[in-house]
């Protein structure tokens, strides 16, 4: 027969076991929202408040795959909606989605995502449960907010493998499909709107578009994530990861993966060139100009 105190050793490995089961299945995403409804005159802020509550513990607490991540592997993002009208149970309004990752061997968080989808209509009504059901589009607003979680999974997942996160573009592909039928903008293939949710995933998930898959890896995995041990190295491998956009434009001029792109980077870029070790700087500019020449000032600003 078992002692007392063996029962006890016993219990406290299973609470041991359990607390590190719990912790290594932690959700995916570690993401602050943030409704903003200054724009509405409305004397009763509360239903925006619930909203953001809401949203929040519906992101951080939803499990979206199958994948296992720690705790500190949690993809950090932030999402900010801004409401421009509100007639119960109706919202007007825009979402901005940022994300990061770290940086190997650094306290640095490189963002990976910029972007400002103006959207963004939906219908609320105050403590309603938000719940994600991948074999039903059955709100806009579940809908739109568990796209840009699989686009963030995704492009943060394309950091660290090499075309790592098309199962995720697969998800929200499947709800851009589920989309069609309801009648909410952004979700349809459109020849005037190009930077839409379709776009955006159909790119993501073409092999037209597969240099910006390409150079995703190489700028963090294989650039960003060594310049701690090998600057240079890690500077050649970036700016060659600008040479594959020069390959991608002269087949699809103006893509919209490239402006994302550099909406996110292009402030990391230029510090990242703006000291250590040198490169061609000349050679660079003119790829960077080629490819983004929207940021010209900011390229213009790069010197050592």
């Amino acid at each position: 027969m078992k002692s007392s105190a063996d029962v006890k050793s016993n219990f406290f490995v299973f609470l041991l076991c359990l607390s590190g089961f719990l912790w290594t299945n932690a959700q995916e995403v570690n993401c602050a929202i943030t409704v903003n409804s200054d724009q509405v005159d409305q004397t009763n802020r509360q239903i925006f408040e619930t909203l953001e509550k809401s949203l929040n513990d519906f992101v951080n607490n939803t499990s979206w795959g199958n994948r296992i991540y720690n705790e500190n592997e949690r993809v950090n993002a932030r999402m900010f909606i801004t409401v421009s009208e509100y007639v119960p149970p109706n919202f007007k309004a825009t979402i901005q989605i940022q994300s990061s990752r770290p940086v190997f061997n650094t306290n640095y968080e490189s963002p990976v995502f910029n972007f400002k989808d103006n959207q963004f209509n939906f219908r609320y009504i105050e403590f309603e449960p938000l719940v994600y059901n991948p074999n039903s589009f059955d709100s806009n607003l579940v809908g739109v907010i568990a796209y840009y979680v699989y686009i963030i999974l995704g492009l943060d997942a394309d950091t660290f493998s090499l075309e790592g996160g098309t199962e995720f573009y697969q998800q929200a592909q499947q709800i851009t499909t589920q989309a069609q039928g309801v009648g909410s903008t952004g979700w349809r293939q459109s020849t005037t709107d190009k930077k839409n949710r379709f776009v955006l995933v159909d790119n993501l998930l073409s092999n037209t578009f597969r240099e910006y898959r390409i150079a995703m890896y190489n700028y963090h995995r294989k650039g960003l994530d060594i310049l701690g041990d090998n600057n240079s190295t890690g500077k050649q491998v970036i700016a060659g990861s600008m040479r594959l956009f020069e390959t991608l434009i002269k087949r699809r001029p103006n893509a919209f993966l490239i402006q994302a792109f550099f909406d996110a980077k292009s402030e990391e870029i230029a510090n990242i060139f703006s000291d250590g070790p040198k490169i061609d700087l000349v050679s660079l500019k003119e790829t960077l100009n080629n490819v983004a020449p929207f940021y010209s000032s900011t390229w213009n600003e790069i010197n050592y």
